[in-house]
Parts: structure tokens; C-alpha cells; sequence
């Protein structure tokens, strides 16, 4: 690579070079013109205001030849001084009295440029002769009386731009020589600053790794997105675009708000930290992330974020827990149903036939009414499920599990799923047990309330247990906290607090010591 980038330099510094000496010596050509022709200009006007120039002119007695004679010292020594390649004197008749070629005085100039001369009239012009391109200046004679006797022609070559070249021979080839020494040199020190930026890897060493690590990303089972640190994706393999549903091909370079508004993926740049094992929802889809900040010689230069698909997991979790939840129910049943059927046996072996068809009979109404009021009001069937067993196993409790008969439930909340719902309400009846039973009161109750409409979904689960203090409701949600003496507790009400995070609603907990606990949850739909 540093040959290479020694070479582009070299060629680049040659060619900037030949580029900007075209456009010096340009302007060396044209100041040169300019000077020539103001320097013409003031030669033939020298010659036109020499003293004896008009005598000689408007002398009868003296020929052409001999007016030219008179006229050779001085104009020759002008011309001498003034380094002009040639002037010339022309009477009124346009006969040259002066001319570089012996030839040609004598005889009349046929000059297209010469008419306005003859007017009166001073004026330079540009034109290609024997000489090569020359300025030429026309300057009128003028006598005392001010009346026009002849006019002045001075000519002067203009440099070639060969000639420009040949006289800046050796500043062209200082400054060549400088700028290839000192392009070369510097060339060679940004080479190897890029090799060492590039880890001495060549740039088809790099072209490959870019490839292959493509190539790996899009090979992984899991999802991968990479943001630097304005936001801007560097990697977004296949399998992520799969799993959040992205059909878009060319991701790469677009800010990662444009394509997945609620990736929480620029919060790991504020925070600096990484979240672990993280579940959210994003673009519908329900994923286990983990998400960590990209770290270069210490300075965060990005975050990277690595996550799995949920979405069928959940669903085979909800049908688990569906028949985990109906099992556990027909526990309690069977438990229950063989008390009940002791109770039976022991009235009608009493005799008492009468009360045990009622006390059945009882039985059956109650239960038939909580299976229809659960039917009718809870639509999702687990759910149902899930408050029938807790219902049975309060009853086992000795605690009075009361359904609110103004409660219904038709759909979740678009960010909470069904295995949601059930840690949440689950975890909220369970506490509401655990604080029944530590009460030495001898009137257990627990009342269930869920109440939906098209804005809210609120949930109310109240008890009359042993309550909390104030300093105790100001930790119920961190993690590890318990008011059990007891092992594997402390972490209900904080999966509850996350799982309201993740589909941002809230919680409400009012508690009394002695007199029993109230929570709210509000999710809007």
C-alpha cells in the first residue's frame, strides 16, 4: 500500500504542478503583452515628438533616400536603447523612411492596420508576421502647426510560451524538484499514518474482512443492529430484518430513528451501559435483547444490540401456562370435591338426606355461576383459568376470593401480552395471599376487579392483610425486597414495575399496617 500511495501522490503532485505552471505561465504571457505593448506605445511616441522628425519629413528639397539617410542614426540608436525589434517611419504617402530590412525603405507599406494611423489616431495592435506574433504601436507626427506629416510604427516580438519556459529554466525545475522531494516524503509518512490507522492491513486485506464479517453477521440465527454515535446504522444483518418484519435492503447509513422509532438502542450512547437479557417490544415484535455500548481505546464510538425472537416462544409459554393453570384448578376441584363429598357421605349417614341435596345442590349453583360469570366476562380462556384456580385455591386458604361481578376483559393492551398479563395478575393475588396468611385476622377477604373500556384497562386487587409501613412501600419494587422471612421472594412486584415500564402504564399502592393493601394498575389501549 505505500507504493501505491507514494505513486498516486507522486502522480497527483506532478499533475497539480504541470496544471497551475499552464495557468503561471498563462498569466506570465499576458502580464508580458501588457508590458510590451504600453512599452511600444511609449517608444513610438518618443520617436514621434523627436524635434527633427518633422523637418525631415516636411523637407521638399531632400528625396526619400535622402530623408531616410537622416533618419537612420537616430532611429537605429532608439531602437537600440529600446530594445525594439523594429521601427518605422512612414511619410503621408505611406513610403517607409525606416525599416530593419534595407529593402523594403523606399517603397509603400500596403498594411491593413495602417488607415487609422493616418487620422490622427494612437493605437496598438497584435499580429503574426516574419517575427512571430508582435505588438505593434501606431503613433501620428505631428509639426508645430499642429497638421499630421507622417506617422511612427514600433514593433516588438512577443515571448513564446516556449521561450517563457526557457527563461524560468531553472526556477521551474528548483520548484519541481522541491515539490517531488517533499510530495514524495510526505506521501510516504501519510502511507504508513493509514497503515497504522488500518491495523497494517492492506486494503484488499480489508475488502475481505468487510465481507467476510458481512457475511457472518447475515449467518447468525440471532438479530444484530449496530449504531455509531449519530445514529447512524452499520449493520443490520438478514436475520434482524426478518425477525422485526424490515423489508427495506439498503439500511446501512440511515438513522436508526427513520427505521425502528422505538429500538431504546440510542439510549445505551446516553446511559454508556449495557442492559442484559432485556425484553421489548419493538415494531410489534416481542424480543430478548442485549444491548451493549461500543468501546474504542476507551471512547464510545457506538452500541450494538443483539436479540432473539420471543413471538413463538410466548406462544408456546401461554399454552403452557394455560394448562399449567387449568391443571393446578383441577387440583384444588379434586381436593375440594373430596371434602365435599365427606361432607355428603357424613350428612346422609346422619340421615339427613334433605340437607345434603341441598348442600349440594348449593355447591353446584355456586360453582356453575362463577364458571358462567368467568365464561361470559373473561375472554381469553387461560385467563379464566388462571382466576378459577386462584379463586379455588383461596378457598383452600380459608381466604374469600371476591371477582368484582362488574369485571370483564375482552383484549390486552396492544404492548402486553398474555404471559404478561398472568405474571402480573398472578404475582399481585399471591402477594395478596401471603399478606391474608400472616393475618391473624379470622375474615380473609380478597377482591379482583378488571375493568376495560376503549381508553383504559385497570386492574384493582385489594386485601385485608397485614398491610405496610411507609418505609416499606418505598422499596416493595426493588429487587430482592421482601416483607417475608422467607426464601425466593422479593421479586413479584419487580417483574410486575417492569412489565408496566414495558407497555407504560402505571401502578398505585395504598397500604395500611394491620388493615390490608390496595394496588392499581392502568394500562391505556
Amino acid at each position: 500500500m505505500t507504493g501505491k500511495i507514494t505513486a498516486l501522490t507522486f502522480f497527483i503532485i506532478v499533475f497539480s504542478f504541470l496544471i497551475s505552471g499552464l495557468f503561471v505561465i498563462n498569466n506570465i504571457l499576458n502580464s508580458e503583452e501588457e508590458r510590451i505593448t504600453e512599452q511600444a506605445m511609449l517608444v513610438a511616441q518618443t520617436v514621434g515628438k523627436l524635434p527633427e522628425l518633422p523637418v525631415v519629413l516636411e523637407a521638399q528639397q531632400l528625396t526619400n533616400k535622402q530623408k531616410a539617410a537622416t533618419l537612420k542614426k537616430t532611429v537605429r540608436d532608439v531602437r537600440t536603447t529600446n530594445k525594439a525589434d523594429y521601427i518605422v517611419v512612414l511619410t503621408m504617402d505611406r513610403v517607409r523612411l525606416s525599416h530593419p530590412k534595407e529593402a523594403l525603405i523606399g517603397v509603400k507599406s500596403q498594411s491593413n492596420d495602417l488607415d487609422d494611423a493616418f487620422t490622427e489616431h494612437y493605437y496598438t495592435t497584435t499580429a503574426k508576421g516574419d517575427l512571430g506574433t508582435v505588438v505593434r504601436a501606431f503613433v501620428p507626427v505631428m509639426n508645430n502647426k499642429h497638421e499630421q506629416v507622417g506617422v511612427v510604427l514600433v514593433g516588438y516580438q512577443l515571448p513564446t510560451f516556449v521561450d517563457i519556459v526557457a527563461n524560468l529554466r531553472n526556477e521551474i525545475m528548483f520548484a519541481t524538484c522541491l515539490s517531488l522531494l517533499f510530495g514524495t516524503w510526505g506521501a510516504f509518512l501519510l502511507s504508513r499514518r493509514m497503515k497504522r490507522e488500518l491495523l497494517d492491513y492492506e486494503p484488499h486485506e480489508i475488502a475481505k474482512l468487510y465481507i467476510e464479517r458481512s457475511e457472518t453477521f447475515n449467518a447468525m440465527h440471532e438479530g444484530v443492529i449496530a449504531i455509531d454515535n449519530h445514529f447512524i446504522v452499520t449493520i443490520f444483518n438478514t436475520k434482524a430484518k426478518q425477525i422485526l418484519g424490515v423489508t427495506d435492503d439498503d439500511l446501512l447509513g440511515q438513522n436508526i430513528y427513520d427505521i425502528l422509532p422505538d429500538s431504546r438502542l440510542p439510549e445505551i450512547l446516553d446511559f454508556n451501559q449495557p442492559i442484559y437479557n432485556k425484553e421489548l417490544l419493538i415494531n410489534q415484535h416481542t424480543i430478548l435483547s442485549n444491548r451493549v455500548p461500543i468501546a474504542v481505546e476507551g471512547e464510545t464510538v457506538g452500541a450494538i444490540a443483539i436479540f432473539q425472537d420471543r413471538t413463538d416462544v410466548k406462544k408456546l409459554a401461554e399454552e403452557l401456562t394455560g394448562v399449567k393453570e387449568f391443571v393446578q384448578a383441577l387440583r384444588i376441584q379434586n381436593h375440594e370435591h373430596k371434602n365435599k363429598m365427606h361432607t355428603v357421605a357424613g350428612l346422609m349417614q346422619l340421615g339427613n338426606y334433605r340437607e345434603a341435596l341441598q348442600y349440594i345442590q348449593g355447591v353446584k349453583e355456586e360453582q356453575d355461576q362463577l364458571q358462567t360469570f368467568l365464561h361470559e366476562r373473561i375472554q381469553n380462556q387461560n385467563l379464566a383459568g388462571l382466576l378459577l384456580s386462584k379463586v379455588n385455591h383461596g378457598k383452600e386458604l380459608g381466604i374469600i376470593v371476591e371477582i368484582d361481578d362488574q369485571s370483564s376483559l375482552e383484549y390486552l393492551p396492544q404492548a402486553l401480552d398474555f404471559q404478561d398479563f398472568v405474571v402480573l395478575l398472578g404475582n399481585l393475588i399471591e402477594n395478596s395471599f401471603d399478606a391474608l396468611q400472616l393475618s391473624p385476622s379470622d375474615d380473609k377477604e380478597l377482591l379482583i376487579s378488571i375493568d376495560q373500556n376503549d381508553q383504559v384497562l385497570t386492574i384493582l386487587v385489594e386485601d385485608n392483610g397485614i398491610g405496610m409501613s411507609e418505609a416499606q412501600l418505598a422499596r416493595i419494587f426493588d429487587n430482592g425486597f421482601t416483607t417475608k422471612n422467607s426464601q425466593n421472594h422479593g421479586i413479584g412486584l419487580y417483574l410486575i414495575q417492569d412489565i408496566i415500564k414495558k407497555a407504560q402504564g402505571t401502578i398505585e399502592v395504598e397500604s395500611t399496617p394491620n388493615a390490608g393493601t390496595s394496588i392499581v394498575v392502568t394500562f391505556e389501549m
